[in-house]
């Protein structure tokens, strides 16, 4: 009864043989400094594919000991079977060694996103048949002149195996795939070694990319007026700098770099520079004869600081008093005060204000009616008087000539 059993596995193991196809058998001499797994390695097989057909319990071997190879040649595509069915203890690393594919060929055969399998399922594992559609049949060039032939070569480059490499890895690392890689080397399995010498595709030299054209924007200022012309305006009671720069189409911006201001910050009389032809202001001449006409009748009076009285003017005084006998109704400020209120003129007429600097203090100090040719009338230390612009002390200390608004 067991000769039978024994007869029955024999003829099993021998058409098992059969259709897994034929064995090539090697004898090795072991050398100094060999494992069996760097022979393994050597033959492209496994450590247990070794200790089987050798009879070896353990990994022990010793210098001159001959080894049998068996390395189980690759199926035919007749005979390669295209499913298998998992059982216990499989691994798809495992299941891909004895079909003598790659891990990611499983996978994509499979549609895995991961190398987890169930017992009992059913994995591909050969690749599956491909349709091929007929090509087009060429459309003969028109003119054999025209028509080129091109041969394509593809160059390689040798590329030595590191640890912790594999054929995926550097597969992947020189753009190709692994049975490109296995057939460029001839490999009959995904077995490597550190220090073995593997053809990989050439990298291709890298196409300097186009210089992009640098193409220089235009430069952007701020949004600034140009303003060609200024003229002065004096700060009135109620204005902001956006109501000033609303009035002559500024932006506050514009109107700040324009007077060079850092702050929002205004205060009543303050004179600004702002955009247009400087015009002189209409002269009221009613007003600047009646001015004129009641100033010299006031010619003698004495000096009195702080005055604006017959009793005795300052200078200041002396303007308030005759502006308002003229019908003008204007408050009694100081010589500064009257400045922030008058606008500059270029051409002085009779009736226009003069100004005067720096002759007690510092600033505008004096003040005067203009009567003419070079002439003025005012309340000086001696009283109220007739001077002339032309003398030195009026000269170094003249300051401008304006006109009441």
């Amino acid at each position: 009864m067991k000769k039978t059993i024994v007869r029955a596995l024999s003829t099993a193991a021998l058409l098992s043989t059969v259709f897994a196809g034929t064995a090539l058998a090697d004898t090795y001499k072991v050398q100094k400094g060999d494992s069996l797994s760097k022979i393994a390695q050597k033959y492209h097989t496994t450590v247990k594919e070794i200790k089987t057909a050798n009879g070896l319990k353990s990994d022990f071997i010793s210098v001159n000991q001959m080894l049998k190879i068996t390395v189980a040649s690759k199926m035919t595509q007749a005979s390669q079977p295209t499913t298998y069915t998992v059982v216990k203890g499989d691994a798809l690393i495992k299941i891909a060694n004895r079909f003598h594919v790659t891990l990611a060929e499983l996978k994509k055969w499979n549609n895995l996103n991961n190398t987890l399998i169930h017992v009992g399922q059913n994995l591909k594992v050969s690749a599956p048949k491909q349709t091929t559609t007929p090509a087009k049949p060429a459309t003969p060039a028109k003119s054999p002149a025209t028509t080129t032939t091109t041969t394509t070569t593809t160059t390689s480059s040798v590329y030595t195996v590191k640890s912790g490499d594999y054929l995926g890895k550097i597969a992947s690392k020189h753009s190709t795939s692994v049975s490109n890689l296995k057939s460029l080397n001839k490999l009959k399995s995904d077995m490597i070694y550190v220090g073995q010498k593997l053809k990989v595709p050439a990298k291709k030299a890298p196409v300097a990319p186009a210089k992009p054209v640098v193409t220089t924007p235009p430069k952007t200022t701020a949004p600034t007026t140009s303003v060609k012309e200024t003229t002065d305006y004096i700060v009135q009671s109620g204005d902001t700098l956006g109501k000033i720069a609303g009035k002559y189409k500024l932006t506050v911006k514009d109107l700040k770099a324009l007077n060079k201001l850092t702050s929002d910050n205004i205060f009543v009389g303050q004179k600004l520079k702002v955009p247009g032809t400087k015009t002189e202001p209409t002269v009221n001449t009613d007003l600047a004869a009646k001015m004129i006409d009641s100033a010299k009748k006031l010619i003698g009076i004495p000096y009195v600081w702080g005055g604006s009285t017959l009793k005795g003017f300052d200078c200041s005084g002396f303007i308030y008093y005759v502006a308002n006998q003229a019908g003008m109704e204007i408050g009694r400020y100081s010589a500064e005060g009257f400045y922030d209120r008058t606008y500059y003129v270029d051409t002085p007429k009779a009736g226009d204000i003069v100004f005067f600097e720096n002759t007690y203090k510092k600033g505008i100090s004096h003040l005067g009616i203009y009567l003419g040719n070079n002439q003025f009338i005012h309340a000086n230390d001696d009283g109220v008087m007739i001077s002339n612009l032309q003398s030195s002390y009026y000269q170094a200390h003249f300051e401008s000539f304006k006109r009441f608004y």
